[in-house]
């Protein structure tokens, strides 16, 4: 099978759900323990890894991952185990037979990611260095954001031309073609023309967990509409699957086992500036299941820190929804002395809404009243 897809199915297979739903399990501080199913014992000995996702027992000496677990208890070989492990984590394999990954399609990746982090430095270099530039630094100095922050969250400026950073890249003998493919560039479908995709904005890069850059968000500076645009589909970008500010924010994630997410880059932002490194941002899109797919299993809480607007609070719904949907339930049936049925569900990640008072999105708090933040959290 295929490299990327035991690699997918590992990162979206979570080792607790998928022994819970086999052994009964016990918390034993961060790990988990109960009786083994490789042995008969009375007193539990088989102790879950969350952090690794490995198993271990220290009766019979059995050890290792979701993948030896279920090739273990169901008898069956790695193929079929896969493809089991595929199904129930909705990973789709392209092939049964064994395949190499198309050296082509990772070089054109690379590519891609090369043009936009070449484009994220020229956006950088003019948001500092050019005189037009003044009015998206303005924005950064009136919602507070510091030049560190900036620096490290390689903020930028995209000037209001139609050929600014295309010329900048022919220049170079870049392939317009590939600008197009990289979501730079849009194209006038009646005249054939291609211009810049991005013009008068406040450009943020968006990076994947690995810091590569492979899209943008860009808010505008005057009247253009949208006021927010981002990078197109393309195959090194998806904004369903990404959440901005991840790269940053994945190890005290993981370290501290919660996550806040909030709408805008702003406040993503502006929490990492004043220290909370735990936060992440839906950049206004609906939350996905497949946006937390890859950090699910570090994750004992979760934070929704939506705007209190309207648009705001049916987003906070939206994203409640997802939550049930990424967080696998351990579900129990159980008859009472009286002969009644209680259904009980529970998810494997708590979900709170943090309510911030009526008007305030989490920048305008946190810049307001910064040591607030965690109170607002309880």
């Amino acid at each position: 099978m295929a490299g990327v897809a035991i690699e997918a199915v590992r990162e979206r297979t979570d080792i607790v759900d998928l022994i819970g739903a086999k052994v009964r399990l016990r918390q034993a501080g961060r790990n988990l323990k109960g009786l083994c199913p490789f042995h008969e014992e009375k007193t539990p000995s088989f102790v879950v890894y969350p952090e690794s996702q490995s198993y271990h027992c220290f009766g019979c000496g059995k050890s290792g991952d979701a993948f030896s677990f279920i090739m273990d208890t169901e008898n069956l070989d790695f193929s079929d185990t896969l493809k089991l492990l595929a199904a129930r984590a909705g990973v789709e394999l392209e092939s049964q037979r064994p395949q190499r990954r198309d050296p082509e399609i990772d070089r054109e990746r690379a590519r891609l990611i090369e043009l936009n982090e070449r484009a994220a430095s020229y956006f950088t270099n003019l948001l500092w260095t050019s005189p037009a530039g003044s009015s998206a630094r303005a924005v950064l100095e009136q919602r507070g954001v510091d030049r560190p922050t900036a620096d490290r969250f390689g903020l930028g400026f995209a000037p209001d031309s139609f050929d600014a950073l295309k010329s900048h890249f022919l220049a170079r003998e870049i392939d317009e073609q590939d600008m197009l493919a990289a979501g730079l560039l849009t194209k006038n479908e009646n005249t054939g023309r291609t211009y810049d995709r991005f013009r008068n904005r406040l450009t943020f890069p968006i990076r994947n967990r690995d810091g590569r850059v492979v899209g943008f968000g860009a808010r505008a500076l005057g009247d253009e509409k949208p006021k927010y645009l981002n990078s197109p589909q393309t195959p090194i970008f998806d904004k369903r699957s990404i959440l901005y500010g991840l790269d940053k924010a994945y190890d005290t994630i993981r370290r501290e086992r919660s996550m806040v997410i909030v709408e805008g880059y702003m406040d993503a932002i502006a929490a990492h500036q004043c220290g909370y490194e735990n936060v992440v941002a839906s950049m206004g899109t609906a939350i996905t299941p497949n946006q937390v797919a890859s950090i699910r299993r570090y994750l004992d809480r979760v934070y929704l820190a939506l705007d209190s607007d309207t648009a705001g609070q049916m987003a906070t719904l939206r994203g409640i929804d997802s939550m049930r949907e990424s967080f696998v339930d351990d579900s129990r049936v159980e008859v009472s002395a009286n002969r009644m049925i209680r259904f009980e569900r529970t998810l494997g990640a708590e979900i709170r809404i943090v309510v911030l008072p009526e008007g305030k999105d989490p920048d305008e708090f946190i810049r307001a009243h910064p040591d607030a933040w965690p109170e607002a959290l309880k």
